[in-house]
């Protein structure tokens, strides 16, 4: 099996905000691929390294990506740029596909879709490298959600038999959920030296894990 090259950058120019409109009606002309056509194209890819098979791919679901981005608009960051990490995501999903395991690439690469756009937000937000990465990022993409299904809405801290139920639904500690939600309130660029907790112990840079190797003194 000949090596993969990388997949080419074959997606229409984004721009800013204001060529979103352009882009998106720019990404419509691309073709939907039909199940077997999707399937030799992944295997010319797979096989050969045949990069305009992969382009193929890669321009076919763009609007996946792009209509996945469209859910991660309330965080406060611009879509394009949501839009373009997605695209990122679409990339190296269509470089590690496999056609042989019978499912479409639209399944596969939606992981890789998210994963790159929650991975930017989360860099966006200083979030990144917390200490409980998984219950964190859980906590993070899921709370906006459950307080729509409670109607916790109101200013300020929610309300304690709020703070348990989406603790217990999550299966994070309530104080984090308390944290959390303030840290969304005030916004992503807060600073990270703000009381996590009510008793004012503990700062969010306390979250962030350094991971470069401890230097001889």
């Amino acid at each position: 099996m000949a090596a993969r090259s990388n997949v080419p950058a074959t997606i229409p120019a984004l721009g800013s905000e204001a060529g979103l409109n352009r882009y998106l009606a720019e990404i419509k002309k691309f073709p939907i691929l039909q199940p077997e056509q999707e399937f030799m194209l992944a295997k010319r890819f797979q096989e050969h390294g045949d990069t305009e098979a992969a382009a193929q791919l890669v321009t076919s679901h763009l609007r996946l990506v792009a209509k996945i981005a469209m859910g991660y608009r309330g965080y406060g960051l611009p879509t394009s740029e949501l839009i373009s990490e997605g695209n990122i995501g679409l990339m190296q999903g269509v470089k590690k596909f496999e056609p042989d395991r019978g499912f479409r690439l639209a399944t596969y690469a939606m992981w890789w879709i998210r994963a790159s756009i929650q991975e930017y937000i989360l860099r966006s937000w200083s979030l990144v490298k917390m200490g409980t990465t998984a219950a964190q990022k859980k906590l993070f993409f899921n709370l906006r959600r459950m307080k729509s299904r409670l109607d916790a809405f109101e200013d300020g801290d929610l309300r304690p038999e709020h703070v348990t139920k989406i603790a217990t639904d999550l299966g994070v500690a309530e104080t984090d959920v308390v944290s959390m939600n303030r840290r969304m309130a005030m916004g992503g660029d807060t600073s990270l030296n703000v009381p996590m907790r009510e008793d004012g112990e503990g700062q969010w840079q306390d979250w962030l894990q350094d991971d470069a190797p401890l230097q001889d003194k």
